[in-house]
This record gives structure tokens, sequence and C-alpha cells, in this order.
């Protein structure tokens, strides 16, 4: 045979006893299949075999595994992005003339999508209350097939009364799915929240992740995650994952997969740089409201209190973020100009990375009703990275001065 013959089909075959503290990085399209016999019986959805690069590789379903475990399901698919796992919940479970219900301070996205491609399809939406259990009650009808809840709310970081919210939608038989970008895993498991002492543990149906986010930890990975504990689920999304192509990339799983083992250190420590930050905050006149899911008096503390802090961690945990309202006598020229004054803090979206970021936020374009539990004023997110908080501290308090914030 020629070269080129040998060179592509060369008989040698590595030994299969290798092992390291890192999963191999598999690539593939295509996936070879000894015959014809194993082609036509190998399945895909129960991590039994492999048949496209699309549907599976060891990378892959070993991250799946993972990140099952993380957050308390036992089915786990693979998104290239966390907005793209909330797509794919509701493509795969709503039909034209259902309904799904949004909280007000959901991840603005969300929204869009109901507001665009779900209404292009027939799906409509409605906006609940996410601190109202009893305002989700009178919206949930006979339509309504999905309530999305998040825990803690983007951008304002309320915290839900998240066992209510679900109990409310197991008594009317609606699906519910929880952003669990927030808690990423750790700060709750979404799948045994327990009611009271003595009852028995409920579950949200499934969860999406920004894997995006913590799980990668670097600022460099669009991934998500969508995981359940219903067999049946997994099997109406994972059709649908295969009918709508949404793979992801092997060397974007290798990072995750490598970023895995550190997410419980860098957590905890994001948390308590946060918490450290947004206290001090609290003390600054220019910042008429700080709004932190573990700092009393934050819109939904208790709930947060009751959920998070347990015996295994009693100071709680909590998402390295937080909010503050800016004094409104500052103009959005002036809360810019403070934003731009920062030095170390970098203007951009995401968080869960290295490096620490700001973003100015008008909540009035983004929310169906007014809050009462917020101050007036515009919003400035603070995600931490891994920087030593003093640092971080004079940086915000030099961005005040030079923005003549101070007085």
């Amino acid at each position: 045979m020629s070269c080129s013959t040998d060179l592509i089909h060369h008989p040698y075959q590595p030994p299969t006893d290798f092992e390291a503290p890192q999963v191999g990085v598999f690539k593939a399209s295509t996936v070879i299949f000894p015959n014809v016999a194993a082609m036509r019986t190998r399945e895909w959805m129960d991590k039994s075999a492999y048949t496209y690069g699309l549907h599976g590789t060891p990378t892959t379903f070993t991250l799946e595994e993972r990140l099952a475990t993380l957050e308390g399901g036992t089915h786990c698919i693979l998104t290239p992005s966390g907005l793209a796992a909330i797509a794919h919940v509701d493509f795969a479970l709503l039909n034209t003339g259902d309904e799904v219900l949004i909280p007000d301070n959901a991840y603005a996205p969300n929204k869009s999508l109901a507001e665009g491609e779900l209404a292009r399809f027939g799906i409509t939406h409605q906006v609940y209350d996410p601190l109202d259990v009893s305002d989700l009650a009178a919206r949930i009808t006979a339509r309504t097939r999905l309530v999305w809840l998040e825990a803690a709310g983007s951008v304002t970081m309320e915290f839900p009364d998240l066992v209510a919210l679900v109990q409310l939608c197991k008594a009317r038989g609606v699906l519910c799915a929880l952003d669990n970008t927030w808690g990423a895993g750790l700060a709750f498991n979404a799948f045994d929240l327990t009611p009271g002492q003595g009852d028995a543990p409920l579950g949200v149906d499934l969860t999406i992740h920004a894997l995006t986010k913590y799980p990668s930890g670097g600022g460099d990975v669009l991934m998500g995650s969508i995981v359940t504990r219903s067999d049946e689920l997994a099997r109406r999304l994972k059709l649908s994952h295969m009918r709508l192509g949404t793979g992801v990339g092997a060397n974007d799983a290798e990072a995750v997969l490598r970023a895995l083992p550190s997410l419980p250190l860098r957590y905890r420590a994001q948390d308590l740089a946060a918490r450290s930050l947004a206290s001090w905050c609290a003390s600054q006149p220019a910042f008429s409201q700080v709004l932190h899911p573990a700092l009393n008096g934050s819109p939904g503390h208790t709930h947060w209190q009751q959920l998070c802090i347990t015996p295994q961690a009693p100071e709680g945990l909590a998402a390295g973020i937080f909010s503050v309202v800016m004094d409104e006598r500052f103009s959005a020229a002036q809360v810019d100009a403070f934003c731009d004054a920062l030095h170390l803090f970098k203007i951009g979206y995401s968080w869960g990375g290295p490096m620490s970021l700001v973003m100015p936020y008008h909540m009035a374009s983004s929310r169906v009703r007014s809050s009462s539990h917020l101050q007036q004023g515009r919003v400035v997110r603070f995600c931490i990275g891994l920087e030593d908080v003093t640092d971080l501290q004079n940086d915000v308090l030099r961005a005040l001065t030079a923005a003549h914030l101070q007085n």
C-alpha cells in the first residue's frame, strides 16, 4: 500500500490502560463501528456506546456525568451556552398554545426568547413577581406548561421562597425549571429542597447551568448544561438535542473538566470576597442599597438563610456577585463615569472568572413592573474575581472620588 494509505489505516493501536489526572480529549465527528451489527444496535442515549461525535464521546460523557453529580441529578445534556440550555428546554417541552411563566428578575435573554421566537411559534408567556408566591399562583392557568425559577434573581439578587414556588408548581402539576447558575450546584441542592422539619424533600424538575461562569472559571468558554432526575424528561430532551444538533467542542469540554475540581475552592473564595466588599459598600453614602442575599436586609435574605445555611455550611454559601443601587441624586452619566474610573474592575458581561467585572444597568427597561423593595437609582453590578479584596475596595473608593460621588 502507498504511504498515504498506510498513514490513514496504520494498524498500531495504543494500549488502553493509560490513566492520568485529566480525562482524554476525544475529537470526533465520525465514530468507527467494528461491524454493521454494532452500527445498528449501538445506543448513545444511555451512554453505553458511541455512534456519532455530536451524540457523545468519552470526554463529553464524562463531563455530563460529573455535572449531574454536582447538581444532584441523574441525567445531563451539554449545550453551546447557558442561553442555549434555556432555549433547548423551551423548544423540547413546549408546544403551540402552551404558556410559560418567567420571573420578572430573570436573566434578560430568557424574556427576549419568549418575546421573540416563542411568540412566533404560538407559545405565550407571562411575567410574575418572584417574591410573591400568590402572584405566581394567580397566573398559572390550564395552558401553563412550564415555570422558570431563578435563585438569586439576575442583577438585583432577590432570593425567592424557592421551596414555596416549587411546592406550588408540584401542586398544580406544572413543570418547573431553575436557572442554577448562581448556586452552581454548591449553594443548595435544587433536587432535594426540604420544606420543613420532618417533611419529605421535593425538588425542581430540571436545572440549567451556564457553565460559562463558575464551572469553566476562566472567562474563556461558552457552554451550558441541562440536568434532571426524570428519565422521561431526559428522553425528551435528548431526542430534541439530537434533532437540533447543538453539540459542544471537545476542547471546551476539556477546559470545564480541568476547572471542575477547583470549583468549590473558587466559589468559596469569591463568596467571601464579595461579602466583605458588599459589607463595606453598605457603609458608603453613594450607595443607597446593597443587594446581596447573604446580607441582612437584602430582598429575600430570610429565604436564602432557610435554604443555604446548613449544618455543613453554617455560614451559608452565595455566589461572588452583588449589586448596589446608586443614590438617586446621581445621573446616568455620573454612574457611567464611576464605572469608567474603575481600574481593576473591567466593564464586561458574565462572571465566575479570575477577573472582577462591573456593569451599570437601567432596570426600568428590563422589568415589567416597579419593585417596591428596590431603592430608586441606577443599579451597578459587581462580579468578584480572585483579586485581593483590599485592592478591590481601594479601586471602588478611588473611582468614587474620581467621579465626584463621595459627598
